[in-house]
């Protein structure tokens, strides 16, 4: 077996595994197949890091292989390279919003491509990433196309739940759902020591990142969240300090506000000076005028979009953050009633002993509340300073600091 291959790659979830080369081989056609096991509109669900985009495109690569025999996604193929290394296959469209939402106007782009024929594999697969962002508008404008895609087109939805609240039930009713479960510990810490990684510090990031793929391999590799992470947790123990607790948050928030803007301002200037090049900004001669007015108009409206993508990436590191804190108050109450559960931040056990020691398990479920409300008041748009400010008042109420 190819170490690249799809059904090495999913060794870790078989269930999966087993689904997607099911569907493959009925899509080939291949002796022995079941044909009711292919479907040409999927949902791919399970919990933030446990790979759903990542078994999106395993199960493109299983459709696109090029290996005339043996099992699909053989992983050293052109086409499985061009999928699961860079997602640069010609007849792979993979939609990963920046925005708050999926609008409508993009959905419209991908029904075309939809329509189209592949150019040079058997399928054409279209993957919407994050689709529980997909607006209402967006989603009934997918529909028919979900219900009745063309004969060589397989779209796929990722979402984090089938629950009405992040996916529309009239295209859950469309789609064949398939769970994707978080990968274990063990096979996190195996991907990050192959890339440089110490065992106990990927063994560290694998659970305090509640095994999410992404946030542990940026928890091992990344100073900056790093330190991030021990703000966080350590606002718990500012909460019985008086004002430090407020200063600390709005120490926090502003390293937030950094680390959103500073991680891609290259390629938001970039974007802006590749806009102006395709449109000839700086010319001279007849209809220059013209011409730098349809410049200006279009990079305001470029910037615009740009400022939604920070937002969207200013809020998501704040939940984050705010997960990150809400697990020091989860070991702190499993320890509290003597529960024998790994803890989530076993680094920071001596913290979590002390909470446990001066605050009831009332209490202790009480912050768990606050930095709930707090996560829900970031969702709807309250502003991150009052947000904060509120959920430390809610903290300090319920573990009766002074």
């Amino acid at each position: 077996m190819n170490k690249g291959s799809v059904a090495q790659r999913l060794a870790d979830t078989p269930s999966v595994r087993d689904t997607i080369l099911a569907a493959a081989r009925a899509a080939r056609g291949l002796p022995g197949s079941d044909p009711r096991a292919m479907s040409h509109s999927w949902l791919f669900t399970g919990p933030p890091g446990s790979g759903r985009s990542m078994a999106a495109l395993d199960f493109a690569a299983a459709l696109m292989c090029e290996s005339p025999d043996g099992e699909p996604g053989c992983g050293h193929c052109a086409s499985c390279r061009a999928v699961l290394e860079n997602r640069q296959h010609t007849d792979l469209v993979f939609i990963q919003p920046q925005e708050l939402s999926i609008a409508v106007d993009t959905v419209r782009d991908i029904i075309a491509q939809a329509a189209s024929r592949p150019t040079v594999a058997r399928w054409r697969v279209i993957v919407f990433d994050n689709a529980d962002r997909l607006t209402d508008g967006a989603a009934n404008a997918l529909l028919k196309t979900v219900e009745e895609p063309t004969a060589s087109t397989v779209m796929v939805m990722c979402a984090p739940s089938a629950d009405p609240e992040d996916f529309s039930q009239t295209l859950r009713s469309r789609c064949r759902h398939l769970y994707v479960p978080a990968p274990s510990v063990e096979a996190i810490v195996g991907q990050l020591v192959a890339e440089g990684a110490s065992e106990e510090h990927a063994k560290l990031a694998a659970v305090t990142s509640l095994r999410h793929v992404g946030r542990a391999r940026r928890l091992v590799f990344d100073e900056g969240v790093q330190k991030r992470r021990a703000m966080s947790i350590n606002l718990a123990e500012d909460i019985f300090h008086g004002s430090q607790a407020f200063q600390s948050t709005s120490a926090l928030l502003k390293v937030l506000d950094k680390e959103s803007k500073e991680e891609h301002a290259g390629n938001d200037a970039a974007e802006v000076a590749k806009l102006e090049a395709a449109f000839g900004a700086g010319g001279k001669g007849k209809g220059a005028a013209k011409s730098q007015r349809e410049v200006n108009t279009a990079v305001k409206e470029l910037q615009a979009l740009q400022k939604k993508r920070a937002t969207r990436r200013l809020r998501d590191l704040i939940d984050l953050t705010l997960v990150d804190l809400a697990g020091i108050y989860r070991d702190a109450l499993m320890l509290k009633v003597g529960a024998e559960v790994e803890l989530t931040h076993p680094d920071f056990s001596g913290l979590a002993g002390e909470l446990a020691s001066h605050i009831s398990e009332e209490g202790l479920v009480a912050c768990q509340d606050a930095i709930t409300t707090c996560r829900e008041h970031i969702g709807v748009s309250v502003t991150p300073t009052i947000a904060f400010d509120g959920m430390i008042g809610r903290l300090r109420l319920a573990c009766k600091a002074r």
